[in-house]
């Protein structure tokens, strides 16, 4: 588990400022990504293909070489780990493994088992980092990076410390506890990862100033209440006034808060045992 740095309050922006221990979570420092398996990410700034801004406060931030993924892990005759690597746009870190059958090298997501240097077989044991179909993991595993069917690839459960739990067995049918809180069934022949994802730190990490969110493609937020009539529903009025409607819009004058974003007739639906615990605000 990778440990938070805390700077000393030396000047105000460093104060309560925290980061990752990098020189302690990853191989090197200086490691340069595998220069086959990169491809530089381009700018777009919450803009669609016609751009026009769709999602707001998006843009600058630094220039980043997106890493090739491999969510399969089809390897016959296992992998060798050879570096942990710190990856941009994304809040767990990455392993550089070579598929010891075919010698090719593959970048896979870090997770808690995983160590540099390291061989691990594809074999059908219960054992952090190993990938398994579901129907061989008993109740009370950890799993993560979990396909939603099988041979898709791992599609749920990827972010830095997160992980599922297998509640249930079915003929045909695991049932999984999600990060969420939501609880769902999962074909029994898709794949998993036993384990958390690697980085079960990040969350703990605290920006300090705004200058740093710049620098990860955030701008500024501007509330709407300070904003003139023509510009947002809930501008306009003297000195500080409510937002004078009985519920708040967006921009272009939709529901903010509360609103159902999911389809009615989901084909999904049916594989949902119990939805998500909603957050209070």
């Amino acid at each position: 588990m990778s440990s938070v740095k805390v700077y000393k309050p030396t000047t105000p922006a460093r104060r309560k400022t925290s980061v990752i221990n990098y020189s302690a979570a990853l191989t090197s420092t200086s490691q340069k990504p595998f220069k086959k398996l990169r491809t530089v990410k381009k700018q777009k700034a919450g803009r669609n293909n016609s751009g026009k801004i769709t999602v707001r406060h998006r843009g600058s931030g630094n220039k980043r070489l997106i890493r090739d993924v491999d969510f399969k892990r089809d390897f016959e005759k296992g992998y060798k780990v050879l570096t942990v690597e710190y990856a941009p746009g994304r809040s767990g870190f990455l392993c550089l493994v070579v598929d010891i059958k075919t010698g090719n090298k593959h970048y896979i997501l870090h997770s808690s088992g995983l160590e540099e240097g390291k061989v691990y077989d594809n074999n059908d044991e219960v054992l952090d980092g190993n990938t398994l179909p579901l129907k061989q993991l008993p109740v009370g595993t950890f799993v993560s990076q979990v396909e939603i069917r099988p041979g898709q690839g791992a599609k749920m459960i990827r972010s830095a410390g997160a992980y599922a739990i297998v509640t249930a067995r079915d003929d045909k049918y695991v049932t999984l506890k999600l990060p969420s809180g939501e609880i769902r069934k999962f074909n029994e022949n898709c794949k998993g990862v036993v384990g958390r994802v690697g980085n079960e730190a990040h969350g703990l990490v605290r920006i300090g100033k705004a200058g740093r969110k710049r620098k990860m493609g955030w701008r500024p937020t501007v509330r709407g209440k300070v904003m003139n009539p023509v510009d947002h529903p809930h501008g306009g009025g003297e000195a500080r006034n409510p937002i004078g409607m009985a519920y708040p819009k967006t921009p272009t004058g939709k529901h903010a808060l509360g609103v159902r974003t999911r389809k009615k007739k989901k084909p999904s639906d049916k594989f949902i045992v119990k939805r998500r615990v909603k957050k209070r605000r």
